[in-house]
């Protein structure tokens, strides 16, 4: 099949060998959030009616974020607010993830998190041992996006990362889609605690496989009844590659056709935006 899908001046023309009707098989449906189903607060068109179609015809779906500036809990709320339906079961982020790592690791142990307000009170909330200010005695630091970066913040991660712990990033996208363009993400901000420090951080989130996988035990599917959407190259279409499930590359957020067109990284379909999905399932969902 040939896809053709307008993107700005640009028309998208790619022999992928794909069939779009096939996706009407897919049972697990994992969404990123940032530049796929929203921009900042602004639903994408075509999203409320998605989700809606998913629920009328028993088709699951999760919210895999990276974003880790708010909790599950301010994501759920979040979510309703815009008009999609959503409970804590539809939604596994990286801060999940870290929290799942961090009380594997150093459940006992004094960890030091640089981050939003939300993000060090969801990790807190699970019994961690957390704190915000230098102690000789920390094992080790994980940093998350966070919109209320200080200099003294990076600071204090700084001199701690001295103490040689292990240095932990809820993810590591360098940019995240905002109203007016990309803005510098969790990654931009690791990059330079790394060049001040020389300390490389081990990612938590995407495209690590963890948040993909533990959504699949948790719904039951198999991998090839997963499909991961999103916008981003490195981290969403990666961590489907990581997880071996197949995946839709979104053009309405961090990736355009000419980023798409100069990279290695491919996904199993192109679609310009969320709206396009409703219309392949609609089309097809009865065929």
């Amino acid at each position: 099949m040939l896809l053709f899908s307008l993107i700005g001046n640009h028309t998208l023309k790619e022999t992928l060998q794909q069939d779009c009707s096939l996706l009407k098989n897919k049972k697990l449906w994992l969404f990123d959030l940032d530049g796929t189903v929203y921009l900042t607060d602004k639903l994408y068109n075509g999203a409320i009616e998605l989700f809606d179609f998913y629920i009328n015809n028993n088709i699951n779906y999760v919210f895999i974020t990276n974003n880790s500036s708010l909790g599950t809990d301010k994501y759920v709320k979040k979510i309703n607010k815009l008009g999609i339906k959503a409970t804590k079961k539809n939604f596994y982020t990286s801060v999940d993830a870290t929290i799942s790592l961090l009380k594997k690791k150093y459940k006992d142990e004094l960890i030091y998190a640089q981050g939003t307000k939300s993000f060090i009170k969801s990790l807190k909330k699970a019994d961690l041992n957390v704190i915000t200010k230098y102690n000789d005695d920390i094992k080790c630091v994980i940093v998350g996006f966070d919109n209320e970066l200080t200099t003294k913040k990076l600071e204090t991660t700084c001199r701690v990362l001295r103490l040689d712990v292990p240095f932990y990033a809820t993810h590591l996208d360098l940019t995240c889609p905002s109203k007016f363009g990309l803005v510098p993400d969790c990654g931009s901000m690791c990059f330079a605690i790394e060049n001040a420090t020389g300390k490389k951080p081990i990612a938590v989130g995407k495209p690590s496989p963890s948040m993909i996988i533990e959504a699949i035990k948790v719904f039951n599917v198999k991998k090839e009844d997963a499909i991961v959407v999103g916008d981003m190259l490195d981290t969403d279409i990666m961590a489907a590659k990581n997880s071996e499930v197949d995946s839709v590359l979104l053009l309405s957020g961090g990736t355009d056709i000419k980023i798409y067109q100069n990279r290695d990284i491919k996904a199993n379909y192109i679609l310009k935006d969320i709206e396009e999905i409703l219309n392949v399932l609609k089309n097809n969902f009865n065929n």
